[in-house]
């Protein structure tokens, strides 16, 4: 309880504090005292207070708030970045106004000289001919609307754009990954795979079962799904799940949980996906023979559920110790760090998701002050990794930069 109160009092003083910037920027500078400027700030405190609604309010089953929280999520995100990058341009342009209403004030102060002459003291100049001062209030107004005008509608242009990628069909991406103990007759072996499929109060039924079509077409020679496929009960979602059942490989399909299932009891939901066919890897490691070889696939808990759930968390000598050294493994963890821990144990090659490619650029940069990889094959002390950006998306409904995603892993011989 205590940690719920502590998640949402932090979401709240976050939200709190950008929608104060907001204000200040898209209300307060570009209004004059009166009723817009009061309606503009009432605005503000709703949708300060709808952010951190949608997030507590979706756990509760008020799925409503999801649509109009999620989006302004993803708008807040942009019209912050966007405004926050137009500080710079906007700190010199005011210098530039303020530089020339006091030249133009000094040039007004300046007095004329006075020419004597035969016909006398030369008339004074008229009033509209003296120099009069820019009125800066009044450019500065300006130049605040015009820089809330632009980020109002990129931001707006963006998240649209976003919207479309998010609900689009998953993106295939095929990779070759060679494996030096991989056998010369195991070369080709296919491993269709995916994460974050996220099911919730956005992505259903529907979702789940374009991306087994998507998976099915691939004639892969194993399934593996690596993580966050709920956001939600077996109650709420096991109906939307229930197309896993439809999965087809050669070899079997597996699953390893992500930190969402232990948002989403599971327990339950390791249950339900064993139910629906796929078997479920917890710290556990198979055998698969396959083509007159062996392929040890190894999969962890994710490191999550240790700090989640009173089920355990990631025991990588459980799933990589005592096993025949000159077979090759390919680990199955949800997240990219686990392979921090999994290069100890000699491990081939990870397969993860959990970052969905960072979702939303600029957001990537910050995955990567988390995760070793953000997207695509890296490379973790000497133990590859694999990120696919996911099929589903949490929180807003918007990709920027990184596409859903299923990808084809192909391992190749040397």
């Amino acid at each position: 309880m205590l940690s719920v109160l502590a998640f949402v009092g932090t979401i709240a003083l976050i939200t709190g504090l950008i929608h104060l910037y907001l204000w200040k920027r898209l209300v307060r500078d570009t209004t004059r005292p009166g009723r817009w400027r009061r309606i503009g700030g009432v605005t503000a405190v709703v949708l300060a207070v709808l952010v951190p609604a949608a997030l507590v309010g979706t756990r509760a089953e008020l799925h409503w708030l999801a649509w109009p929280g999620y989006l302004w999520l993803a708008l807040m995100f942009y019209l912050l970045v966007l405004l926050v990058v137009l500080e710079v341009p906007m700190l010199v342009a005011r210098l530039v106004l303020r530089r020339r209403v006091t030249a133009a004030e000094s040039t007004a102060a300046a007095p004329e000289p006075v020419l004597v002459g035969a016909a006398g003291p030369a008339d004074p100049p008229a009033a509209d001919a003296v120099a009069q001062p820019d009125h800066d209030p009044s450019r500065r107004l300006l130049l605040a609307r015009g820089a809330a005008v632009f980020a109002g509608l990129t931001a707006v242009g963006v998240a649209g754009y976003g919207v479309r990628t998010a609900f689009g069909p998953p993106e295939l991406d095929r990779v070759r990954i060679p494996l030096a103990k991989l056998p010369r007759s195991m070369d080709g072996l296919r491993i269709a795979t995916v994460s974050d499929i996220h099911l919730g109060p956005l992505l259903g039924r529907g979702h789940t079962e374009r991306i087994v079509a998507a998976i099915n077409r691939l004639d892969a020679d194993l399934v593996a799904v690596v993580g966050d496929l709920v956001d939600g009960t077996v109650a709420e979602l096991g109906e939307a799940a229930a197309p896993l059942r439809d999965l087809r490989s050669r070899y079997g399909n597996f699953f390893v949980t992500g930190n969402h299932e232990y948002y989403s009891g599971v327990e339950e939901w390791v249950r339900e996906v064993d139910r629906l066919g796929l078997r479920v890897l917890q710290n556990q490691r198979v055998e698969i023979p396959a083509r007159g070889g062996v392929l040890d696939l190894a999969g962890v808990n994710d490191v999550s559920g240790a700090q989640l759930s009173a089920a355990a968390g990631p025991d990588y000598a459980a799933a990589l110790g005592d096993r025949d050294p000159a077979r090759p493994v390919v680990l199955l963890a949800h997240q990219p760090i686990a392979a921090v821990e999994a290069a100890k144990f000699g491990v081939d090659l990870q397969l993860s998701g959990h970052t969905h490619g960072g979702q939303m650029v600029p957001f990537n940069l910050a995955v990567k002050l988390e995760q070793p990889v953000v997207s695509g094959l890296g490379e973790v002390d000497g133990t590859k990794v694999y990120v696919t950006n996911g099929a589903g998306f949490w929180g807003p409904p918007v990709r920027v930069g990184a596409n859903p995603q299923i990808t084809l892993v192909e391992l190749r011989a040397p």
